[in-house]
């Protein structure tokens, strides 16, 4: 039965007025991320940043590595060397995508001072690392800190395709370079690969296409969505046999939520897809860590995380026990 409302003239201006408001507020459009700079507290960690007395290792490149895999392309890398490296001791490896962006010394994850400054204290094992940038024709011109090739390399298609072809790069192409040169475990579980953006599902489409030659994974702000068909990759981890691969995830609340054109699309919403593949991840039980935070597309977190991540996906590298090990009580390159 139904209820009848009886209200004076004024009562029902007062009405009116009420269900105008309650209009308005139901046509208003969903309300924005906020513009305040949300990036503004990620601070460099401690060990983010070059320290004295820390041994530093060297950077040799930019050497040039041509491309079977891509052909008439070549890639540019450059190879990290700490200053701990003996030849005649088997190194860790670490391949960095977007090598140029990673190694910034004045960047905002400044690879090689975290590992300088965790290798000294045997956080992670000596290593090597690999800076590798995405490929080009002769023609086009090397990634730069403001461009990283998206308009005038092969990155869109090497980073965010989901084939094996970029994997055949890393690990057909350069491994063999590497080994030829230095002295690297042959042992996946010693080898790890990162990135961020493209260059993250880029890392990880090479652990997930060949385990058998990396088993570590840092992806930050991973391009996990519909740009090349990446927002695929929940339901394939969740299809697919588990791998005997260790992950590490950063991303932020901000990160690219709608299309450059406005409008909302989940399927290229980075920070929901990458929310998505974490929990397909979990749900197969695989080594996984992550860490939400605020920042918008880019690396700011990696300011502030970046020793930790590495810290934890090398949590596992030889320790003695032995407490009349002396070299193993003192800074690593010591006698």
């Amino acid at each position: 039965m139904g209820t009848f409302l009886i209200c004076s003239k004024r009562g029902q201006a007062s009405l009116l007025a009420s269900l105008l408001v309650s209009v308005g507020f139901a046509q208003s459009p969903a309300p924005t991320a906020s513009t305040e700079d949300v990036n503004q507290y990620y601070e460099f960690s401690p060990d983010s940043l070059a320290k004295v007395g820390v041994p530093k290792g060297t950077i040799n490149g930019p050497f040039k590595l041509p491309s079977q895999a891509y052909p008439g392309t070549l890639h540019d890398y450059w190879i990290y060397v700490p200053a701990q490296y003996d030849k005649a001791k088997q190194a860790a490896l670490m391949v960095f995508q977007d090598g140029q962006a990673f190694m910034n010394p004045e960047g905002d994850i400044r690879a090689t001072d975290v590992l300088d400054n965790l290798i000294v204290r045997r956080e992670i094992p000596v290593m090597i690392a690999v800076f590798i940038n995405p490929g080009r024709t002769p023609e086009q011109p090397m990634a730069t800190l403001s461009s990283w090739g998206d308009q005038t390399s092969n990155r869109p298609t090497e980073y965010n395709t989901l084939d094996d072809k970029y994997a055949r790069v890393v690990v057909d192409e350069l491994l063999p370079v590497i080994y030829s040169q230095y002295n690297v475990s042959r042992d996946p579980a010693m080898h790890g690969i990162g990135g961020s953006s493209s260059g993250a599902i880029a890392a990880f489409t090479v652990a997930w296409q060949r385990p058998d030659a990396f088993r570590k994974v840092l992806s930050n702000v991973g391009s996990f969505t519909n740009i090349r068909g990446g927002d695929a990759y929940a339901d394939i981890v969740r299809k697919a046999k588990k791998k005997p691969l260790r992950i590490f995830m950063v991303d932020g609340r901000n990160d690219n939520r709608q299309r450059r054109d406005g409008a909302y699309d989940p399927r290229w919403d980075w920070f929901l897809q990458n929310l998505r593949l974490q929990k397909a991840l979990e749900e197969k039980g695989y080594d996984l860590n992550y860490s939400w935070g605020m920042q918008r597309h880019g690396q700011k977190m990696l300011r502030t995380v970046m020793p930790e991540i590495m810290r934890w996906l090398w949590r596992d590298h030889a320790v003695s026990g032995d407490s009349n090990d002396a070299t193993e009580r003192s800074f690593a390159g010591e006698p």
